[in-house]
């Protein structure tokens, strides 16, 4: 839960005035940013005007941002932010006071100044982990300072207002907590059963998730509605397949089979070739990544979704197997694509040709009736007598 202390906010923001300005962005940039993070979350403009008042008129909360078994990619997409850009994020919105990659002191001065930090602003920061918890061997696969990862997250979880888990790997374990899961890695959740902790999964996330919801804390107090993974529903609640731009070669039952082929140069579905789409909840394709335009996401690239916002599905089920389709299955009433060529010709299309067929000859029965000036029902008769 929220600390008391970080609940207790100004009811009653001061307007911005016209010579604010935040980090590079001025007044009217930090409102369009924030009334885009409010468009993302489904929210009103005037909730962004909300969040850029709360955002630019009340104390940036510390961070502290752990890292355990990752790769540092989570933090890489946050590198790569330009609305607003990093320095904007963590010198203006919050006040970032301790990161293993991104802190000027190292050492055990580094370590030091986390103490100091947690201690005179317990109840008040945000605790944000990066990367998988190993467990196995009392967690010593995974050490800073001479404590184990363990011991930092349940020290700095202790006087956390609130705590969010970024990338599949503080969310779900991660890579490293796949089969054999020689560390025993696990989520952050897990290390501090008794904390509600807002899972951001991806690898990477969308750093505007994670914005995003920085920003809700800032101004409600409170974490934005979650689903029952704990998952923001703003950024989760859709799936990836609802919103796909491949969506209409689904329904349509065109299918790349394998990478290069003529389905997959003209940007057929890739559900065939083991896209997780069907079966995950995110926002990728709404959003994309890098602030580089449409289709910046792996699907928009030409590769299939592999679920990594998905506990079940990520690093635990094969790369191209099939996915789970959560609504629509692949429709059946079109040949498939990957039937032979030629005869045999394929059962479904012969059942669809059989049918129209029938069809047909059946019409033509009735129009040449007609024209003789019979009912069909009585020329059918006819020719059953004879």
């Amino acid at each position: 839960m929220l600390a008391a202390e970080f609940l207790r906010g100004k009811e009653n923001l001061a307007p911005l005035s016209n010579e604010f300005t935040i980090g590079s962005m001025n007044r009217r940039e930090f409102t369009q940013f924030c009334a885009g993070m409010a468009a993302t979350m489904g929210l009103s403009q005037a909730v962004g005007l909300r969040m850029a008042e709360a955002g630019a008129t009340q104390a940036r909360p510390p961070v502290i941002w752990l890292h355990g078994q990752e790769c540092t990619g989570c933090t890489e997409s946050l590198l790569r932010a330009q609305h607003p850009t990093l320095e904007t994020l963590i010198l203006d919105l919050i006040s970032l006071e301790y990161h293993e990659t991104l802190s000027v002191g190292a050492g055990h001065q580094a370590e030091a100044h986390k103490q100091k930090i947690m201690q005179e602003n317990k109840g008040k920061y945000i605790l944000v982990t990066e990367g998988g918890t190993p467990t196995k061997d009392n967690g010593i696969y995974c050490k800073v300072g001479g404590k184990t990862h363990v011991e930092h997250v349940r020290e700095a979880a202790e006087g956390a207002a609130a705590i969010i888990a970024i990338g599949s790997c503080a969310s779900w374990g991660g890579i490293q907590s796949a089969d054999p899961n020689p560390t025993g890695a696990r989520p952050t959740q897990d290390i501090v059963p008794e904390k509600l902790v807002i899972n951001i999964p991806g690898c990477p996330p969308n750093p505007y998730n994670f914005i995003s919801t920085v920003l809700y804390l800032l101004t409600f107090k409170k974490p934005p509605d979650l689903d029952e993974k704990n998952r923001p529903k703003f950024a989760y609640g859709r799936l990836i397949h609802e919103n796909c731009e491949r969506r209409p070669h689904f329904d349509a039952g065109r299918f790349a089979l394998e990478f290069g082929d003529l389905g997959h140069r003209q940007g057929w579905c890739l559900y065939k070739i083991g896209c997780k789409g069907p079966e995950t909840y995110a926002n990728c394709p709404a959003i994309g990544f890098g602030d580089v335009g449409f289709g910046s996401w792996p699907v928009g690239t030409g590769h299939p979704c592999f679920g990594c916002t998905e506990k079940e599905t990520a690093f635990h089920k094969p790369i191209h197997s099939l996915a789970t389709v959560k609504t629509l299955t692949p429709p059946t009433a079109f040949p498939t694509v990957e039937g032979a060529k030629g005869w045999p010709a394929d059962p479904a299309a012969v059942a669809i040709v059989a049918g129209i067929g029938g069809a047909l000859i059946g019409a033509g029965a009735v129009a040449a009736s007609r024209m003789r000036g019979t009912p069909a029902d009585e020329d059918d008769a006819s020719h059953a007598k004879s």
